[in-house]
């Protein structure tokens, strides 16, 4: 075998990646120019090309042709709900550690805290249906832990997506369990110099190759201390193969695409609408434009006179038509109709009910996935530190999601129509609950905190409210909602759709 032989072979093992990387890396291209979209989506040309289109035409109706981003929306609209409220984490023997409390305010050495970190994982898992977390930590030679402190070396975070992943492979240990025992990927690209790095479960190798000259420029092996390949695997939703996640936007990428060429239509159908395609002969003589002069020779035969093929545009309707059906779908897919939804939208309580239930069990499936990952990530953090994993990871596991304009509109209809006064009592309650969830109180004196406004509204007793005493609650020309309390209380002013109240208090009461 020559000498060029085995370079070649060489770097085909180093570069070759296995034949699942090669079956979805053409799906995973498309997942991610979708939810990029811009320059990204225009190069990928999703638009369909026409019979006779020449290539100078195609590339301008790519650069015409806009977007309307669904897979970045929904995206959005999911890591809103999820980080609403940031994660519980009772790091155990980790607490208090200068290398942890720099992880908590720089997770992956580039400014980001944790929070920010594990916000970017959802993304790119929810983007490709899963994606790596790999904690690695420098090896400098360091004997003791001071040393390291003082140069401040410390275990980090890297996102790896699987577009750089390229080959990995799992294997059963004694128990039963699936290891995780080597792993390939593409670490950086510079030009045609590449670095990839191999881990095993003894060896870390990175390999610099120059792919112009075919050529290997370094080979670097370090010993694994740690034993084990520092590696989670962060997933949107499982799917039957190890190691593959379910895309969030798999469906709503390929309807996304639909729009988009939908929207092309449009714009075609706009342009011939507008300036229609004018059939003559070669000696006539015609220019361009609005109110251009055409010029006929003499002796022309007046059946073959210049006129026009215009199109009617009453067919842009039915194509506006077809991509609110097409958005329509998506926000079902999604499970985000009420939430995305851009101007009023008739929905029964029944069904605005059952969307906000589904989105909140898609909601906390997410949220258990990157509870279990970062889980694994502070329990490799620890095996670095050399210590035990003794604490709990925490992240929101129910989503109440409830339209609260509607309720207050249902408890408004109801108390015109009450006269119980224990039923007034009763709606009168409920309204005081709503307003307190997003209550934010103006004091006379020092205002108060939430656990003040909890008590304070605890201390106001509805059932001893008469009926004659307590209006009903009335909208004013702004759109505010005002409950008027009995005399000696104040009245509560609530936007209608900021959700913030501002009350006056009088002897420290509601």
């Amino acid at each position: 075998m020559s000498i060029i032989q085995i370079v070649d072979e060489q770097l085909g093992r180093i570069a070759s990646p296995n034949r699942f990387y090669n079956y979805n890396r053409a799906n995973w291209r498309f997942l991610l120019v979708s939810y990029m979209g811009g320059e990204d989506y225009q190069r990928y040309q999703l638009l369909t090309r026409y019979q006779l289109e020449t290539d100078m035409e195609y590339g301008q109706r790519l650069q015409q042709t806009p977007l309307h981003n669904h897979c970045k929306s929904v995206i959005n609209v999911y890591n809103s709900f999820l980080f609403q409220e940031k994660p519980e984490r009772d790091l155990g023997t980790l607490e208090g550690l200068p290398e942890t409390l720099a992880f908590l305010n720089d997770a992956d050495l580039d400014g980001r805290d944790l929070d920010a970190f594990m916000k970017e994982v959802s993304t790119w898992a929810s983007v490709f249906g899963h994606c790596w977390v790999l904690l690695s930590k420098p090896d400098i030679g360091a004997i003791t832990k001071a040393d390291e402190q003082a140069v401040g070396v410390r275990p980090y975070a890297n996102i790896l997506s699987p577009l750089v992943m390229i080959d990995w492979r799992w294997e059963r240990d004694a128990t039963g369990r699936y290891e995780l025992v080597y792993v390939k990927y593409v670490e950086e690209i510079n030009g045609s110099v590449q670095t990839v790095k191999e881990w095993t479960t003894e060896t870390i190798t990175t390999h610099e190759v120059n792919y112009d000259t075919r050529e290997e420029l370094a080979e670097t092996v370090v010993p694994n201390n740690l034993g084990m390949i520092p590696l989670v695997i962060v997933y949107n939703q499982k799917s039957l193969v190890r190691g593959f996640g379910v895309s969030a936007i798999q469906d709503i990428a390929k309807t996304q695409q639909f729009i988009y060429n939908q929207l092309s239509e449009v714009e075609q159908a706009i342009r011939l609408d507008n300036h229609p395609s004018l059939v003559k002969t070669n000696e006539t003589m015609a220019s361009a434009g609005a109110g251009s002069i055409v010029a006929m020779p003499e002796n022309l035969d007046p059946g073959l006179k210049p006129y026009l093929l215009e199109t009617s545009g009453a067919q842009i309707g039915g194509i506006y038509q077809s991509i609110d059906h097409a958005t329509a779908a998506i926000d079902l897919m999604a499970n985000t109709g009420s939430v995305r939804a851009s101007g009023q939208k008739l929905l029964s309580g029944v069904a605005m009910a059952t969307e906000f239930q589904l989105l909140n069990a898609k909601l906390a499936e997410m949220a258990g996935n990157l509870e279990d990952a970062e889980t694994q990530m502070w329990e490799i953090f620890a095996m670095y530190q050399a210590r035990e994993w003794t604490g709990e990871i925490k992240y929101q596991d129910s989503y109440g999601i409830q339209d609260k304009n509607a309720e207050y509109t249902k408890l408004q209809v109801a108390k015109a129509s009450a006269t119980s006064p224990d039923v007034l009592a009763m709606i009168d309650r409920k309204l005081i609950e709503l307003l307190a969830e997003d209550l934010s109180i103006e004091a006379a004196g020092p205002s108060l905190d939430q656990e003040e406004l909890d008590r304070e509204v605890s201390n106001y007793n509805v059932d001893e409210v008469e009926p004659s005493a307590a209006g009903p609650a009335t909208v004013d020309d702004m759109g505010n909602i005002k409950l008027d309390l009995p005399a000696g209380k104040s009245t509560l002013s609530m936007p209608n759709l900021n959700m913030k109240t501002s009350a006056k208090t009088t002897g420290n009461k509601l």
